[in-house]
């Protein structure tokens, strides 16, 4: 790729990976219901989950999945049904102590999991990917699934390091708001609202 080529991408990459999106959104969610160690580990698992789409993308997998309406509607949902089931367990835990959810590694570790699957079933970062990767990609340069997959990955890292800038963003929130334990329940019970309509908003999304 020509730097000019390059240093586009890169733009356009991080331009994308700061606007504000279902990804952010979530992040910030579980960073507000368990705290920093629960961000981090969100935000890691959403990393490894997109580089899923970004394999699969190389593979053509993604344009495989994207081309049956059968197949995008079932990843839909299952995406969705595991969002509002996120949703309803952090309900439940809301009233939990702040160290039982955030600071363990069992909790950091179920954080790290529930990341890599929301990503890896959501359709609309295949869909990202097969509309955005392509249009940096060099034919004449051979090798297009290395190509793709390099790009991708950059694309990946550039999202996980504004996550991470999320996560800071919204553990100064939380530490400036959690001084009563009511306040903590609400802002809990805003977080787990807050994944069952990113949940509800997947089931609705259409095909693009």
């Amino acid at each position: 790729m020509e730097i000019a080529d390059l240093v586009l991408f890169l733009v356009a990459a991080f331009a994308i990976a700061v606007t504000p999106g279902p990804g952010i959104l979530y992040v910030a969610a579980r960073t507000m219901a368990g705290g920093r160690g629960v961000g981090y580990a969100s935000s890691l698992g959403t990393g490894l989950g997109g580089l899923v789409h970004v394999a699969a993308g190389a593979v053509g997998v993604s344009a495989i999945l994207l081309a049956s309406a059968e197949l995008f509607t079932l990843l839909k949902l299952l995406g969705a049904l595991y969002l509002v089931f996120l949703g309803w367990r952090a309900w439940r835990e809301a009233g939990a102590p702040l160290e039982i959810l955030g600071s363990t590694p069992r909790g950091r570790g179920q954080a790290f999991r529930d990341g890599v699957v929301v990503e890896a079933l959501n359709p609309k970062t295949a869909a990202f990917f097969l509309a955005f990767i392509p249009q940096f990609v060099d034919p004449a340069a051979g090798g297009l699934a290395i190509q793709f997959a390099l790009l991708g990955t950059i694309s990946v890292v550039l999202n996980t390091a504004v996550d991470f800038v999320v996560v800071v963003l919204a553990t100064t929130l939380r530490e400036r708001l959690t001084t009563r334990h009511d306040i903590v329940r609400r802002i809990r019970r805003l977080s787990a609202a807050l994944l069952c309509g990113l949940g509800v908003s997947l089931a609705l999304a259409r095909r693009s």
